[in-house]
């Protein structure tokens, strides 16, 4: 395993790429399972869960390669699912998007169980309900998941709107006869994209962006060419990294509609912000003011970046206080920004109380997840002295080459 070694103190300035969404480009590639054409798929991350996926995806007898840089190619032309590589499968949480597409293609799909983050319990129960809601049949062992019956279109209502549970709907939809309704559907920036690309794969898609969407979907799947936006909580991870540090910095490959509730906060912060040509300019305030964030669905504020924020509320002037209803393990990083000098107190497994501002110091750290491991990232450089931050590998998950593009705005970090 390796670590990130950090001496904070530096102001972040300079430009950055924003690189792809990681939250889009894993239901991209599952989809890509639902036709036998090539697909190409541009402004791919280089990060480890797109490795995982695609060495899954190859197992299972497809094409996938890199064809530039950022640029994969997928053919699913020859698919045997006997051979899927079921360790790959169970270590990895994004598995759980290869349901919907296998099911509707072969009528079958059997997967261990999906591993991943530790961040709180995350059952498939609104994924399962709504294949049988389509006429399949579910078994559920206890270590695995069959998954077959002839689909057909439905009216499905969803208890949550569960990200996950409407891309498998949607991918399932698109290969299935009939007109399918999910209602309580996800509305997040990466799934209007994934219906984006399942319309321009010949899938009838209504109402992306809103909570029922109208999938009729069609007998056979042609291949497409489709773009990566670029990832807003990447993006939103950045800010906080200028403004943890008072810095000055300009953001590229930013989707900016998807980031009108992160600069809503970050204004009422006090973080300066200006878009020109396409870029985002970001400055740190004088002075950082406290707030009052909670997590919602979308539009609302996105759970993956309430961590990064809990290190500005340290930094701010004031009582802060975060709430985040989703997970249970989401402020696990909590603890360890107090060994750092933060004055948090935990008032339940969803709401943390933060009174700044505090200088940090240099600590020793484990990253649990990926986001609160590029929390901790940011505190080590909003911090005086040394901090190392271990495991290094599970921001990979979520970030390509984080050190030595944040070295590149002036971060004095490094990977041993």
């Amino acid at each position: 395993m390796s670590k990130f070694i950090i001496r904070g103190g530096n102001a972040l300035k300079g430009e950055v790429k924003i690189c792809g969404s990681k939250n889009e480009v894993l239901p991209a590639l599952c989809a890509c399972l639902l036709t036998a054409e090539p697909v190409i798929i541009r402004n791919v991350p280089r990060i480890s869960d797109v490795d995982k996926l695609l060495k899954i995806i190859i197992s299972l007898g497809a094409e996938a390669e890199w064809t530039g840089d950022h640029e994969v190619r997928v053919c699913a032309r020859a698919v045997n699912l006997g051979h899927l590589d079921a360790a790959l499968v169970a270590g990895f949480r994004g598995s759980v998007l290869l349901m919907g597409p296998l099911l509707a293609r072969f009528g079958s799909v059997t997967l261990p169980e999906p591993g991943g983050d530790i961040i709180g319990k995350r059952p498939l129960d609104d994924h399962f309900n709504a294949f049988e809601e389509m006429g399949a049949k579910v078994v559920v062992a206890h270590d695995s998941v069959s998954i077959s019956g002839s689909l057909h279109g439905s009216e499905d209502i969803l208890p949550i709107f569960s990200v996950t549970a409407t891309e498998n709907v949607l991918m399932a939809a698109a290969l299935t006869a009939g007109r399918t309704v999910i209602k309580l559907a996800a509305a997040e920036p990466h799934v209007q994209k994934l219906c984006q690309m399942l319309a321009a794969m010949g899938a009838t898609v209504e109402g992306a962006g809103t909570h029922t969407i109208i999938v009729t979907g069609a007998k056979t799947l042609h291949g497409c060419d489709h773009t990566i936006s670029g990832d807003m909580l990447e993006a939103g991870t950045f800010i906080v990294a200028v403004a943890a540090t008072g810095g000055e910095a300009t953001l590229t490959g930013v989707e900016m509609n998807d980031l009108d509730m992160v600069l809503n906060v970050v204004h009422s912060i006090g973080i300066k912000t200006s878009i020109a040509h396409g870029k985002l300019r970001v400055t740190a305030p004088a002075a950082i003011k406290p707030f009052h964030l909670q997590t919602l669905p979308y539009p609302g504020f996105a759970t993956d970046l309430q961590a990064p924020f809990s290190v500005l509320a340290t930094q701010a002037a004031g009582m802060s206080m975060i709430h985040d209803p989703m997970y249970e393990g989401r402020l696990a990083h909590i603890p360890w920004l107090v060994k750092m000098g933060a004055n948090a107190v935990v008032c339940d497994p969803h709401r943390v109380v933060i009174s700044g501002p505090t200088a940090l110091h240099g600590y020793e750290i484990k990253a649990l997840d990926i986001r609160s491991g590029a929390t901790m990232v940011i505190a080590g450089l909003a911090a005086r002295g040394e901090t190392i931050v271990h495991d290094a590998e599970i921001l990979d998950r979520g970030y390509e080459r984080l050190a030595e593009r944040l070295a590149s705005l002036g971060a004095d970090i490094r990977r041993e």
